[in-house]
């Protein structure tokens, strides 16, 4: 099995000379929450598709995606284990992922999703706060009783404030990860259904984003620093050449793609080796820098590091036109750039 170890820490933002409250953000080891999903799968042949579903998947526990996009997660992994006989062990885990609470930016609960799930197993399940959250405001200093403070399909606000139905007795300890907790979704039956509810626009394809600079910025950063105390910069010919990679439709017919995504990988890998944490970049985009795996937050790129032994790096697709952004062997990595036929190693 592969996987990222992300570590993002809370950081206290020290309270101005004129007294003004002190924040922290509340954050966890992300990669943590899939793992053991990850595992499930792998163990029912899932094949590579574990890792990308199970990347994809933790990164919406960072505090920039939106409110549904956990939820379209746990979709995506329970999609994936009804192609695996329904296998009962991965729904279980995706169920209880669907309720891991969130990164919090500003130490203040984080809102709910608004829209049902597509999966019928999801239904009535919802996120968990961390107990260092506070339970009366949602970010963006909203009451409790406002826009997105109230469950999808509830019409009274959580009680006991920060519980869910894995975790029925209050929000968990800051940094926990739910599915250490507990293997009950607090749901009943785990057995899969064909139902889907309609409500999520989404699919269960994996989309990974590539690196892509851009011109924007914003005062938000998982990693809590300060954007002002340093200027990202990026290069306009480095950002147009990765913005062709992420983008070109492979050049070659669909029975030679195999070697395209390893030659597009190749690129990817190359423009990835001139970036660096300060770079500019699209929210949500992801990227390597300097072996780490990289999400862009608020316009500059949020590193976390791949566990000991791994480096991030694009990946050819296997089965169909495009390439993925994972944490890998370095072997592993080389050996599948070469199976697909391209020549020159990570970078061409």
């Amino acid at each position: 099995m592969q996987f990222t170890t992300l570590v993002l820490f809370a950081l206290a933002t020290a309270a101005s000379v004129h007294g003004a409250p002190v924040h922290k953000r509340i954050a966890q080891v992300i990669a943590d929450s899939t793992t053991k999903w990850e595992a499930a799968c792998d163990a029912a042949g899932g094949g590579t598709q574990c890792n990308q579903v199970a990347v994809a998947s933790f990164g919406t526990l960072l505090a920039a995606p939106g409110p549904c996009e956990q939820q379209d997660a746990a979709d995506n992994m329970i999609d994936l284990a009804k192609t695996l006989s329904n296998n009962a062990d991965m729904i279980t885990l995706a169920q209880i992922f669907a309720q891991q609470p969130r990164n919090s930016p500003t130490s203040q609960s984080v809102p709910y999703c608004q829209s049902a799930p597509r999966n019928a197993e999801l239904n009535g399940l919802f996120q968990c706060q961390f107990q260092g959250d506070k339970l009366t405001t949602f970010v963006g200093g909203i009451a409790v009783g406002g826009s997105g403070t109230i469950p999808f399909g509830m019409s009274a606000p959580v009680n006991p404030a920060g519980s869910c139905p894995a975790n029925p007795t209050g929000p968990i300890a800051d940094g926990t990860q739910l599915v250490d907790l507990t293997q009950n979704p607090g749901v009943g039956s785990t057995t899969a259904s064909n139902k889907t509810t309609g409500g999520s626009n989404s699919t269960s394809t994996v989309a990974t984003s590539s690196a892509i600079p851009s011109s924007g910025s914003s005062s938000d950063s998982d990693c809590g620093e300060d954007p002002t105390e340093s200027t990202p910069t990026a290069s306009p010919t480095m950002a147009a050449s990765i913005a062709a990679v992420a983008s070109a439709t492979p050049s070659s017919t669909s029975g030679n793609f195999k070697l395209a995504n390893g030659q597009d990988a190749q690129k990817l890998n190359a423009q990835f080796a001139t970036l660096t944490a300060t770079s500019l970049c699209t929210e949500g985009t992801n990227a390597c820098i300097d072996s780490a795996f990289a999400q862009c937050v608020g316009g500059t790129y949020v590193t976390q590091s791949c566990g000991s032994g791994l480096i991030c790096a694009a990946l050819p697709l296997v089965n169909s036109a495009g390439t993925s952004i994972t944490c890998t062997t370095n072997a592993d990595a080389l050996a599948r750039i070469a199976a697909t036929g391209a020549q020159g190693g990570l970078t061409g």
